[in-house]
């Protein structure tokens, strides 16, 4: 009995030991970490940075099929000057965009713990709050006194077990550091940083793992700082930065930071909550953030409903559209930009405008993520989705994907929804109101379809990034593709509302719809 007495209470000790034995490990790799680096007299001797590099980006939500290979967007040159001590840094960009469009970018980020702006050949705008919130948190995960400051507070950091990077399972701790946690992952080789990682919500993948992996260690001023830099989500790359000349403790001009009075006027405050970190860095990547804490809509503006016909409501304002068409006992609607956001704007509006219809189906032009991030809340409401082919798998995935990062209406409400694939044509008619849908071959992605709404003397085309409607509309493949299928099922006289922008009479761009 003694002996039995004794076995459990050294159990129970040994228990209670196991939070101190992990802290322990996780301090372990921290100091080992930064003895690798130079140790902390070198790394805190770097008070400054003056670094040029290059950049590629890429989105995976931009892709030409579903799961496919991310879309290249383009290349970039900068040049950073980077004040460790205060946390600040300014660099100019030099952007060679490819995608969506070409175009040449020439803009400087001046970033504080306080503020950040950007100034262009315009003059200088404040960034919004959301903006400041995640450069902050990017500037922090790359900075060479990350590790520093998890040595100097030892109780906000934990062992964090072995972490996947890739097909390595790595040695990691976890740094709470403000409203971030930082896991951070170390190469049991050289002991050094290999992976700082935070988990974040995708708007189309839900809980995923955004990785800054870091290589190309060099030695600058007796601490070792990585020069090559790859930002992945889930894995997959969507920005890379080599540095190509780094120099420590630079001489910083004290106007380096100045703040223009109209930019202090202006100024929100750094976000402290429901940041939406991966739409914020992607879209910035991708040159087309709209930089507003209202995310979906510029400041200043709003969603709206404009009725094109007594039963087809198009919602503008926003960063792309939806249609909504108020058939007799039901409601369908067109895209789903974004994320819950937009969604339960549009279903809350489109309920009231037309009451006690349901919204039966959900139609997806393509996989894109700015026209789908909001999928999950119209399944939530009970909608069967349309979407083209070859995109059913890939919503399958989307509909069971875990979203509690940021919990939606799905996460919360969680249903199997009947999704259905177009291949060619498919027609949803009652007695007054007739949509057909036509897949159509174009250069923008694999599986697009467009949709043709009859009612009463109304013919209305809704196309998604084919044509956008938001100023002068240039003939291209995209708009060939469109006018190939107008003519093969013979709509003419049609009013063209696009997914992005506002709409165009079909017969005001007959010369961007010719054949090739």
């Amino acid at each position: 009995m003694k002996y039995a007495l004794w076995v459990a209470a050294f159990l129970l000790a040994m228990v209670q030991q196991q939070p101190a034995l992990a802290q322990g490990s996780g301090d372990s790799l921290v100091k080992q970490a930064v003895a690798a680096e130079g140790g902390a007299d070198a790394l805190r001797g770097v008070k400054g940075l003056a670094v040029k590099g290059d950049a590629k980006f890429w989105e995976p939500g931009q892709s030409f099929a579903p799961d496919g290979d991310p879309r290249f967007l383009g290349d970039a040159t900068f040049t950073m000057t980077w004040d460790l001590a205060s946390g600040s840094a300014r660099t100019a960009w030099y952007r060679d965009q490819k995608y969506p469009d070409p175009i040449i970018l020439k803009y400087t980020e001046t970033l504080m713990p306080t503020i950040g702006y950007v100034t262009d050949e315009k003059g200088s705008l404040p960034m919004s709050g959301i903006r400041e919130a995640a450069q902050l948190r990017e500037l922090e995960r790359a900075s060479p006194w990350l590790l520093v400051k998890a040595l100097n507070d030892p109780k906000s950091v934990d062992a964090a077990g072995s972490q996947k990077l890739g097909a390595q399972s790595l040695p990691a701790v976890s740094f709470a550091d403000g409203g971030t946690t930082f896991i951070i992952l170390f190469d049991p080789k050289t002991h050094l940083p290999a992976a700082i990682r935070t988990r974040d919500d995708d708007n189309i993948h839900g809980d995923s793992n955004y990785d800054l992996v870091l290589g190309g260690w060099k030695a600058v001023n007796g601490a070792q700082i990585a020069e090559s830099l790859s930002y992945r989500i889930g894995d997959v790359e969507v920005a890379k930065l080599n540095y190509s000349d780094v120099t420590a403790n630079p001489a910083i001009s004290a106007d380096t930071f100045a703040v223009p009075d109209a930019v202090k006027a202006a100024a929100k405050p750094v976000a402290t909550s429901n940041v939406p970190y991966q739409w914020v860095m992607r879209r910035l990547f991708l040159t087309r953030f709209n930089d507003s804490d209202n995310i979906i809509f510029p400041n200043g503006g709003g969603l709206k409903l404009v009725e094109l016909a007594p039963n087809v409501q198009h919602v503008e304002g926003g960063t792309a559209n939806n249609l909504i068409i108020a058939m007799k006992d039901y409601l369908v609607i067109f895209d789903a930009p974004y994320g819950e956001l937009q969604s339960r704007w549009v279903i809350d509006a489109a309920k009231a405008k037309y009451p006690g219809k349901p919204i039966k189906y959900l139609i997806l032009t393509h996989q894109h993520m700015d026209h789908t991030g909001g999928m999950r809340t119209y399944v939530a409401d009970g909608a069967t989705v349309i979407v083209p082919s070859p995109d059913k798998a890939y919503f399958e995935k989307d509909v069971k994907a875990a979203h509690t990062i940021v919990s939606d209406d799905l996460q919360k409400k969680q249903r199997t929804p009947e999704i259905v694939e177009v291949k060619d044509q498919m027609t949803i008619k009652d007695d007054a109101t007739e949509i057909r849908l036509y897949f159509i071959t174009n250069p923008h992605v694999v599986g697009m379809l467009i949709g043709n709404v009859i009612t009463g003397n109304s013919n209305i085309v809704y196309v998604t990034d084919l044509i956008s409607p938001r100023g002068p509309i240039e003939r291209s493949e995209a708009t060939a593709s469109v006018g190939t299928i107008l003519r093969k099922y013979n709509i003419t006289g049609a009013l063209i509302a696009g997914g992005h922008g506002t709409t165009v009479k079909q017969g005001d761009i007959t010369a961007q719809l010719a054949a090739n």
